[in-house]
């Protein structure tokens, strides 16, 4: 089993959440949130802060932790066939833009970064990382943990 520890940033202002628009090696296209691994022997914390001015441009702030979430991909679930099973931990910030410009990531997978209405989050085809960072941004339950989100029709892995 291979296995990847990530930040995810969740930016929500005035009913928008900023959203990036991942390009995958093979030209599989979907709606994720900024943020992404985390280096080794990088804190978690700042991780969130460089995954999102790498992807957006932005600069941003930590205004809290929402939450964890572990999730396991099976192997016949995976983009590339003969890839092992896959398991991802993600820990969800918070995140409050305070400055930089919306650009594109250069040389990277993130094509374009926008503000999507919230509402409008459910037509995308999406990771389903959009909609565990959303449930948790929206409940902030105390044990930092979300009931496991479907994965199928316009939400992908």
């Amino acid at each position: 089993m291979s296995f990847r520890l990530a930040a995810y940033a969740v930016c929500i202002e005035d009913g928008r959440v900023l959203l990036a628009h991942w390009a995958g090696p093979k030209g599989e296209r979907c709606w994720t949130l900024p943020g992404g691994k985390v280096e080794h022997g990088e804190d978690p914390f700042d991780a969130v802060i460089r995954e999102v001015a790498e992807e957006t441009g932005y600069d941003g702030v930590v205004e809290r932790l929402l939450g964890v979430d572990s999730r396991v991909i099976p192997a016949a679930d995976r983009r590339l066939p003969g890839l092992p099973e896959h398991q991802n931990v993600g820990i969800f910030y918070r995140v409050g833009i305070t400055g930089g410009r919306l650009r594109p990531e250069p040389n990277g997978e993130t094509a374009e970064s926008v503000w999507t209405p919230i509402p409008d989050v459910t037509r995308l085809r999406r990771s389903s990382l959009v909609d565990v960072g959303l449930a948790l941004a929206q409940t902030l339950p105390v044990t930092g943990h979300v009931d496991p989100v479907p994965v199928g029709g316009l939400i992908r892995h």
